[in-house]
């Protein structure tokens, strides 16, 4: 069969050159659409840098200077070094302070943290309403006022008609009949510390309980399954689970501790004979009745520095925790 023409082979339709859309143009994003969110933050900076660094570089700049009540009216401080540093450092009474300002603040942590888990644990256990009601509680503890809380345990303890000393004697400890708890130095730690434990376990608790909210419940139904009592179960269960929360919690409660100044000045202005005498208060003392603004400054600066000494190992080991997580 002879071969088709060429003009009557098929040939492949030509493709109608399409032009590619054009690029859609860039809207500029405007000036002030830019800057608005700096705009907005900026109130929130400049007050954070005026409340908090001002005062920090203030103090620190003082604590370099020779400034006393004379300075303080006619202004012209001048600039002494380390002067102020060693006179501190140099005071057993610092020393003295510096280590019952450590052992406070380990006594309130640890109870805390112990007597916090433990309400955690309970609300987490306990009903519907009565888990409504203790929160209420606690919250309505944690809301009370610093000053209000402090005066109401002023009542508690006063020596003729406080409340712990009549329940105390109708229990049959008459020696606690009119019983002066703030003329002794150790009663009246005893107090602080239970004060500062009451103000604080709220926050630690809460906290706590809203942790443990976040934690499987096929977790505890694998341990129960092996076996494992309540205090395995905390151990290897929740504390891995929250051990971070813990780690955070911690730090927070060591920084409240530590800085108490509002409780003691209040309840023995930090006596009887200085035992309750915490370094906030050491500060405040050598300040502002000795006038030695120079010297209260030099221990405010170390105060903060040993808090940050004391911060940096529980921080590092979270923070190393916190990678080996993710």
């Amino acid at each position: 069969m002879p071969a088709a023409p060429p003009a009557a082979r098929r040939r492949p339709p030509q493709q109608a050159s399409v032009d590619p859309p054009p690029a859609p143009r860039r809207r500029r994003r405007p000036v002030l659409g830019a800057v608005w969110p700096y705009l907005l933050i900026a109130p929130t900076v400049v007050g954070t840098a005026f409340l908090l660094l001002y005062p920090l570089i203030r103090n620190t700049v003082m604590s370099f200077q020779h400034f006393r009540l004379g300075e303080l009216i006619r202004g012209g401080a001048t600039f002494v070094g380390f002067d102020n540093y060693s006179e501190v450092l140099n005071d057993p009474e610092f020393w003295t302070v510096v280590r019952r300002t450590l052992w406070w603040t380990a006594i309130d942590v640890v109870l805390i943290m112990v007597i916090g888990t433990l309400v955690a644990l309970m609300l987490a256990r306990l009903g519907k309403r009565m888990r409504l009601a203790v929160m209420s509680a606690l919250v309505l503890t944690w809301a009370t006022p610093v000053i209000a809380a402090t005066t109401i345990f002023q009542w508690l303890f006063q020596s003729r008609f406080g409340v712990v000393n009549w329940v105390l004697v109708e229990l049959g400890f008459d020696s606690y009949r009119d019983y002066s708890w703030f003329a002794d130095g150790n009663s009246t730690f005893f107090i602080l510390v239970t004060l500062v434990v009451w103000q604080s376990v709220p926050f630690a608790a809460l906290t706590l309980y809203g942790g443990l909210t976040t934690i499987p419940a096929e977790l505890y139904e694998s341990a129960r399954l092996d076996g494992a009592g309540g205090f395995q179960v905390f151990r290897h269960v929740t504390f891995p689970m929250l051990r971070q929360l813990f780690a955070l919690i911690t730090s927070l409660e060591v920084i409240w501790c530590f800085k108490c100044f509002a409780q003691i000045w209040v309840i023995s202005e930090g006596g009887p004979n200085g035992a309750t005498t915490t370094l906030p208060v050491y500060a405040f003392q050598i300040a502002q009745s000795l006038h030695k603004y120079d010297v209260g400054s030099a221990v405010s600066t170390l105060t903060v520095l040993i808090l940050l000494v004391a911060l940096v190992f529980n921080l590092r080991r979270m923070f190393r925790q916190e990678g080996e997580v993710l």
